[in-house]
């Protein structure tokens, strides 16, 4: 069974905590966190891009030089795509990038994510997100007695805890989430997972079907 060295909320270790085997003893399927990953990616992306083509740009209807009797090419247009200023052939247009991953894929995706990290002893638990008022030197110096300074960081929490978020939103490489809104992105983008101890169930209740 997967396990987590346990901290207090002042950063001293306690000890050691079973992980749920369901969510945290998994292998990783390479294949289906990249289909995960790349649909995520893809979501964020805006998809307003766009180049006018020839019909579109502001230019004269008339046509260049008579079609026969100059000794040049024909044209008919100064908005063709081969003229400066014309418009654009094959050009941008906007578009829904987003990608169709079902449910089961992504609750799996997480799973495995979060699998990966256990399993390479980067997931620690904490019993309580806790800080009285939103203070990001006491986030910096907790994690700094984590041995997480510097270090790629989520911290995962049961619930939208406002004094941990503020306290951790300004520190580099640090990312704070929500058990219920966290995703397989996120894990596979931090070096290490810190989690709520409350977080465990939410997760449990989400992923576990």
């Amino acid at each position: 069974m997967p396990k987590a060295p346990v901290f207090t909320k002042e950063g001293t270790r306690t000890g050691m905590i079973d992980l749920p085997e369901e969510i945290f003893g998994l292998k990783p399927k390479k294949h289906l966190l990249w289909e995960v990953v790349r649909a995520y990616l893809a979501a964020r992306r805006q998809g307003t891009h766009k180049a006018k083509t020839r019909s579109e740009v502001k230019a004269s209807g008339a046509k260049l030089w008579p079609q026969k009797g100059m000794g040049r090419a024909r044209h008919g247009s100064v908005s063709a795509p081969i003229f400066v200023g014309g418009g654009k052939a094959h050009g941008p247009r906007p578009r829904d990038y987003r990608i169709k991953i079902n449910v089961k894929a992504k609750r799996l995706a997480l799973s495995q994510a979060l699998s990966d990290r256990a399993r390479e002893n980067r997931v620690f638990v904490m019993e309580e997100f806790s800080m009285e008022k939103p203070k990001t030197k006491m986030m910096a110096e907790l994690l700094a007695k984590m041995n997480l300074d510097g270090k790629r960081v989520v911290l995962l929490s049961a619930d939208s805890n406002r004094n941990f978020y503020l306290s951790s939103r300004n520190i580099p490489r640090v990312n704070f989430k929500v058990a219920k809104d966290v995703n397989a992105l996120d894990i596979l983008g931090s070096e290490y997972v810190v989690i709520e101890k409350n977080a465990i169930t939410a997760l449990k209740e989400r992923l576990v079907k």
